[in-house]
C-alpha cells in the first residue's frame, strides 16, 4: 500500500467529531478487563462521556438494550462470566442497531481467547480496535507478541486490517506510532502523540472505550474513529510535554482529555 493511499484525518472533522460527542454525551457500557477498570471510566468522563462498568451476564443485555449508547468488550482478563456477558450485550447492540466495539487483547495468545474473539467478530463489531500484533492474529497472519505488547508496527498490519474489516464488515482500527482505520477499502491516518502514553497501564485499552462512544450515533463510523484517535494522539502530546514521567502523564492526560475543544482543531484549519 503506498502511502497516496492513505487518508490524513483533517482538523475540521475531528473538531465535528468531538463537538457531537460533548453534545451528546454517550453512555458507553464497558465490559473490560480487571486491569483497567478505574482509567477507562476516568478518560471517558475526561473527554465528555458516561462510563458504565456492567458485564454481569444477568444483566448485561437488557442494559445494552436499553441504556447503553455504545458497548465496549475488552477481551484482556477473560472469563467464562465476563465472555457470556460480552456476548449477549454484542448481540443485543447488534440487533438494535447500536454501536459496540471490539478490543482483541491478545489475540494470538491462546486457542481459548481465540475462540472468544472469533465468536465476538461473528456478532459484527461496529470497530475492531488493536495494535499491530492484535490486528495481525485476528486476520490470521503471522505476528509478534512480548506479552501483550506489539512487536509488530501499525503500518505493517495495514494489509491485515483491510482484510479483517472485509470479513467483520465494520471498521478496522490498528494503533501504533500513527493510527490506522480502514473499512476495507479506505485508510484514514492520525498521527502525533507522546511515548510516554506506552508507560501507562490503559491507554490503549481505554482508546478503545472512546472509540465505542466516538461512533455512537456517528453518520460515517469510519470518520468518527480516526476522529477519535487524532483527539487522543493530541491529548497525548499535550500531556507528555506537561509531564515528568508516567505518574505525572497519567494526570496531565486526564486534563488534556478533559480541556481539549473543538476550536483547538479548527484553529490548526485555518
Amino acid at each position: 500500500m503506498t502511502d497516496s493511499s492513505i487518508e490524513a484525518i483533517s482538523p475540521k472533522a475531528v473538531a465535528a467529531a468531538l463537538s457531537r460527542v460533548r453534545a451528546q454525551r454517550p453512555l458507553v457500557q464497558c465490559i473490560t478487563n480487571d486491569v483497567v477498570q478505574e482509567i477507562t471510566a476516568n478518560v471517558l468522563l475526561a473527554a465528555g462521556m458516561s462510563p458504565a462498568m456492567v458485564p454481569a451476564p444477568e444483566e448485561a443485555a437488557a442494559f445494552a438494550q436499553f441504556a447503553a449508547d455504545a458497548l465496549l468488550c475488552n477481551v484482556g482478563t477473560p472469563s467464562e462470566e465476563n465472555s457470556r456477558g460480552m456476548k449477549l450485550a454484542a448481540a443485543t447492540m447488534s440487533e438494535a442497531g447500536k454501536p459496540w466495539t471490539l478490543d482483541p487483547v491478545g489475540a494470538g495468545g491462546t486457542a481459548w481467547r481465540d475462540d472468544l474473539i472469533s465468536d465476538l467478530i461473528d456478532l459484527r463489531p461496529t470497530v475492531i480496535r488493536g495494535n499491530g500484533s492484535e490486528i495481525l492474529a485476528c486476520a490470521g497472519f503471522a505476528h509478534q507478541y512480548k506479552g501483550v505488547d506489539s512487536l509488530d508496527s501499525s503500518r505493517s498490519a495495514l494489509d491485515a486490517a483491510k482484510a479483517l474489516a472485509q470479513r467483520s464488515g465494520g471498521i478496522v482500527c490498528v494503533s501504533g506510532e500513527t493510527d490506522y482505520a480502514t473499512d476495507g477499502t479506505r485508510v484514514l491516518a492520525a498521527v502525533g502523540g507522546n511515548v510516554m502514553a506506552t508507560l501507562v497501564v490503559g491507554t490503549g485499552c481505554s482508546l478503545s472505550a472512546l472509540t465505542a462512544g466516538f461512533a455512537a450515533k456517528a453518520e460515517d463510523p469510519l470518520v468518527a474513529t480516526i476522529a477519535c484517535c487524532q483527539f487522543v494522539k493530541r491529548a497525548a502530546e499535550i500531556a507528555g510535554n506537561a509531564s515528568r514521567g508516567p505518574g505525572s502523564f497519567h494526570d496531565a492526560y486526564l486534563d488534556a482529555l478533559y480541556t481539549l475543544q473543538p476550536e483547538n482543531f479548527l484553529e490548526e484549519a485555518v
